[in-house]
């Protein structure tokens, strides 16, 4: 694998995770990060949780990344470091694993492993968007909660069999299974302004779903496969697709895709190449309560505009009964005002 020749990438200098961070994302991190002692606790989950035997782990089974070993890899991270302002750099292996994937875990220092079967499957400019997501995702303290959720996992597979525990767990897992699908979104936007190539943002998520055949595979087909999902299917699809999705730490590739694409069209990510966007030194003043204003707005808009039949059922159902709380509010109203007028002419006479 040999490096392209470069062009010019837009750097954003300061800049804060919240320019990439999914809505949802952003307002759990926001709450997280305000909590009082919070660091505290995660350095003491951190040696619980031995951080350092996977660090050790992947330093005697895998191969790291630097100057003198996969030195493509090494430059592609280098550029991604430059275009995200990151003040420090994460280690990067390589693990020999024929299944094509990624990951970024570690709470003191996060580090970054690529598996063969993804290098095998990417081209440049798509390692270099996966490079970015995964970056966007050790900037954003993304690693911290997915590896609680890694071993939250592993705590659950043992101890699933205990009736209460394991309910309770198990609500933990699913929550954080939410914020995992979420916050892969946002780890997408910040691969998509490392690489700058829509086209390449879209290849990583066709080639993750349909493989090498990438002649064979289409662009705009792959996008329109989303609008089919959202759209189509009865009742019975939409509880289905819920089902899919429950323990599904990633959001289905099409869906990452198109997410990507309702991103581009919203016109923020043009706003963040053209330099407006927030800066690390305005963090300490985010507030939780507009995050929250954020995150709901974005559900909403999400909810209001799907066009899944479940969804409009449940949105036509909160319509129907707000209009006749509404109407019956209304009657009830007449209704005793009525009563007081009459008590009042019966009093005069």
């Amino acid at each position: 694998m040999t490096m392209a020749p470069d062009r010019v990438r837009v750097r954003f200098p300061e800049i804060s995770t919240r320019a990439w961070e999914h809505p949802a994302d952003r307002t759990a991190l926001v709450a997280l990060r305000a909590l009082t002692g919070f660091d505290t606790v995660l350095k003491a989950l951190s040696s619980l949780l031995r951080e350092r035997q996977h660090r050790l782990l992947y330093l005697a089974t895998a191969v790291r990344v630097d100057e003198r070993q996969f030195r493509t890899l090494h430059q592609l991270r280098a550029d991604c470091v430059g275009v995200l302002d990151a003040e420090s750099t994460p280690e990067m292996y390589v693990l020999q694993d024929p299944h094509v994937n990624a990951f970024t875990i570690g709470m003191d220092k996060p580090f970054i492993v690529l598996t063969t079967g993804l290098l095998d499957l990417m081209d440049t400019e798509e390692l270099r968007f996966v490079i970015g997501h995964e970056l966007g995702h050790a900037l954003s303290g993304h690693a911290v909660y997915r590896t609680m959720l890694m071993h939250l996992l592993r705590l659950s597979a043992s101890i699933g069999w205990m009736p209460g525990g394991g309910w309770a767990l198990r609500a933990i897992v699913a929550a954080l299974m939410e914020w995992s699908r979420k916050s892969e979104l946002s780890g997408d936007r910040a691969g998509l302004l490392c690489c700058q190539d829509v086209e390449a943002s879209v290849r990583v998520h066709m080639k993750t779903a349909g493989g090498t055949w990438l002649r064979e595979m289409n662009h705009g087909a792959f996008l329109d496969q989303a609008d089919d999902y959202l759209r189509s299917g009865d009742l019975r699809d939409g509880v289905l697709k819920l089902l899919n999705l429950e323990l599904q730490s990633h959001p289905f590739s099409v869906l990452r895709a198109a997410e990507l694409r309702r991103w581009i069209q919203s016109g923020d990510y043009d706003r963040v190449l053209g330099g407006t966007y927030p800066r690390r030194d305005q963090d300490r003043n985010a507030r939780i309560s507009e995050e929250v204003k954020h995150a709901a707005r974005s559900y909403r808009e999400s909810f209001d505009q799907s066009d899944d039949l479940l969804v409009r059922t449940v949105r036509d159902l909160g319509r129907d009964v707000g209009a006749a709380v509404t109407t019956v509010g209304h009657e009830v109203g007449q209704t005793v005002a009525d009563l007081g007028k009459r008590l009042s002419d019966w009093r005069k006479n």
